[in-house]
């Protein structure tokens, strides 16, 4: 998943630097959130903007990248710092995104409206992966959609609306064009098939959904 001009945004919550996420990072231009800031080393990464208000940054952080040149808002706003982060990815052309630290952490609310954001941005056009290195969320809409999963990984598709036709190939557990109720566990817990090198082929008629995904994670409760 990449275009002419993706960004990597880092956000304040868990990251692990796995190889995975440092080969689907590669090439892409940075743009920290405030506290996001202290995942660039780890990832080996240098942000070419810091945006925020800047009350989840300590002295060192400051001090470490005092030469990043920064975007500074109040902390009275009407955006978290992660959108700003995003709206000025937006302003330098990007065209798709991966968001480390987006997912977990002790915010659910956050973590729960990362993956709203994301799927807005995908409905609009962009390609979108939240991560947490361990995790990862794919955004799916309507149409046809491959999710690049190694063998064996366990997944769910969480449904944010009623699903029409959903199909799931090169699965433990397919499904042809079927209907899923929004909070139905039918889709809870599948795994990518053994030896299937070629992604997740996902078709939806109409919905909104998330893939989510613990890539290389196996066992032994996978059931559709």
């Amino acid at each position: 998943m990449q275009g002419d001009t993706p960004f990597l945004i880092l956000l304040g919550g868990a990251v692990v630097p796995t190889p995975r996420l440092i080969a689907q990072i590669a090439g892409h231009r940075v743009i920290a959130a405030d506290g996001g800031i202290r995942h660039a080393t780890p990832l080996g990464v240098r942000p070419e903007l810091w945006v925020g208000d800047f009350d989840s940054s300590d002295d060192a952080l400051a001090r470490d990248w005092a030469k990043i040149p920064r975007q500074s808002h109040p902390q009275d706003k009407d955006m978290t710092d992660g959108e700003l982060a995003i709206e000025a990815a937006l302003a330098r052309g990007a065209d798709a995104f991966v968001i480390a630290g987006a997912l977990g952490g002790a915010r659910s609310d956050h973590a729960v409206h990362n993956l709203l954001h994301g799927i807005s941005l995908h409905a609009g056009g962009l390609p979108v992966m939240m991560t947490s290195g361990t995790e990862e969320a794919w955004p799916l809409m309507t149409g046809e959609q491959t999710v690049m999963l190694p063998a064996g990984t366990l997944f769910s598709v969480l449904a944010f609306s009623d699903l029409a036709a959903l199909t799931l190939r090169g699965v433990d557990w397919p499904l042809t064009d079927r209907d899923v109720t929004m909070g139905q566990s039918l889709t809870l817990s599948n795994r990518v098939a053994a030896g299937n090198d070629a992604g997740v082929g996902v078709t939806l008629r109409s919905g909104t959904a998330v893939l989510l995904a613990r890539p290389g994670a196996e066992g032994d409760d996978a059931g559709a």
